[in-house]
């Protein structure tokens, strides 16, 4: 059964301000998200740490959707959307105000303390907007509605990569140059400096947070719930428990993977490209391209469904475009690679739009938990990228071993990584072709 809109008086068609309002919220997710391309080289370098260990940052933001999803669900049932999206918005400044003891201490985990909190922050924010986008109009358009708040985060995501790229990576070839020639003394000098370059950026963007914050409490955001579910004969209710839409469950684990791969594109695009032997001044730019291919699939899907395509079908493409993509990575090298893994914002782009409305379709009274599961999905983006990251330096200590050089070594162990992509992009396909239909009515 579909879900369709609904609101506490009438059935309307989404209004261009409720539409705007949520495309704000989907710009500064995506603000805040895609800074860690740039945070990850950062805190490699002011934190003297292994590839593996420098993903954290991705895994601290995105665990706390494992974390806050079902309380999530809880507070969004008590106070409603529009609260639960200012207090998120309050969390995420909290969390921004972090970063400012965590440079003057210089110490890893506070950084991660941060990051996560801004997560937590997130997590509610993405668990009130996501279903609300979804059922502000009928199920059929929804993933047009959310390609279109897709480029608004991509965007901004963009935007946010450049900014804080530039802040935080200006000099950092020069400085990983001189770690190694000077003494213990200077190095900290040097590193407590480059530590300190992320106070100004993160104070203006806890100051942002809090005014937005504000603002949303007197957002004019329609209320809307789901329709229910369907009755069996003699009034029964068809479905009982959340445990019996197996399409829901296939498409949480659907999502999980698809947020490791695309967490995957975006956030290590950039230590990708230092590996590779190209400069930081010029990789900063790599997540952008990442971005901007997303952008223009999302217009691309924004135009194209429900019209010309369905959701399922999109997303059966997207599947197969990672997979072709997955192989080109691994078998080219130096910046014709760069562009297959920037690419991946193609392929990357219509998943999270179809993948959204195919697995809250028939769960009626059960769609706020079903959406709370789903953001826990996006978990995939704090397992997924450390095991590439785990990969990578297996490999290159089996390929220095054998006495190939750090540098060729990291290089290739980079390229080698990307094999974890395939089987993510496969089970996509699988949920595109018939797991989204599992459990459901034909």
């Amino acid at each position: 059964m579909a879900v369709t809109n609904t609101t506490k008086t009438s059935q309307t068609k989404p209004t261009l301000i409720p539409i705007l309002i949520i495309a704000s919220l989907f710009f500064i997710f995506g603000f805040v998200t895609w800074i860690n391309g740039a945070l990850i080289p950062f805190m490699k370098t002011i934190n003297e740490l292994t590839s593996a260990q420098s993903l954290l940052v991705a895994s601290a933001s995105y665990i706390s959707f494992v974390v806050m999803a079902l309380p999530a669900s809880y507070i969004l049932a008590k106070v409603g959307y529009k609260k639960g999206m200012s207090l998120g918005l309050f969390i995420m400044g909290f969390g921004a105000l972090i970063f400012i003891p965590a440079a003057e201490a210089r110490t890893y985990w506070m950084f991660l303390t941060g990051i996560f909190i801004q997560g937590a922050g997130m997590t509610l924010l993405q668990t009130a907007s996501n279903p609300y986008i979804t059922i502000l109009g009928p199920i059929e358009s929804a993933a047009k509605r959310i390609s279109i708040m897709g480029i608004c985060n991509k965007i901004a995501g963009a935007l946010g990569s450049l900014i804080f790229g530039s802040i935080l990576l200006s000099g950092i070839d020069e400085i990983q140059e001189k770690l190694s020639k000077v003494s213990v003394d200077e190095k900290n000098t040097l590193l407590n400096n480059m530590a300190d370059s992320v106070v100004v950026p993160y104070i203006s963007m806890a100051v942002v947070l809090f005014v937005l914050g504000l603002l949303i409490l007197k957002a004019p955001l329609p209320n809307v719930e789901a329709a229910p579910i369907e009755e069996a004969e003699g009034g029964k209710t068809a479905k009982t428990s959340i445990f019996q839409f197996p399409h829901l469950w296939l498409g949480v684990l659907t999502l999980f993977m698809y947020v490791g791969v695309e967490v995957i594109a975006g956030d290590t695009i950039i230590a990708y490209g230092i590996a590779l032997g190209f400069p930081a001044a010029d990789a900063k730019f790599f997540t952008t391209f990442t971005l901007l291919a997303m952008v223009a699939t999302y217009a691309l899907g924004a135009f194209l469904i429900p019209k010309y395509i369905t959701q399922a079908l999109a997303l059966r493409v997207s599947a197969v475009l990672g997979i072709l993509l997955s192989f080109c990575i691994v078998f080219s090298t130096g910046f014709t690679s760069v562009l297959f893994v920037a690419g991946l914002g193609i392929a990357n782009a219509l998943v999270w739009p179809a993948v959204w409305p195919l697995t809250l379709n028939g769960l009626g009274k059960f769609t706020k938990t079903g959406a709370a599961l789903l953001v826990m999905a996006i978990s995939g983006g704090a397992v997924i990228p450390p095991l590439y990251g785990k990969f990578v330096d297996g490999t290159k200590a089996d390929l220095v071993a054998q006495g190939i050089s750090e540098i060729n070594a990291t290089a290739t162990a980079s390229t080698k990584g990307y094999w974890i992509l395939l089987p993510c992009y496969a089970f996509i396909l699988y949920y595109a072709v018939s797991g989204h239909k599992v459990g459901l009515k034909s």
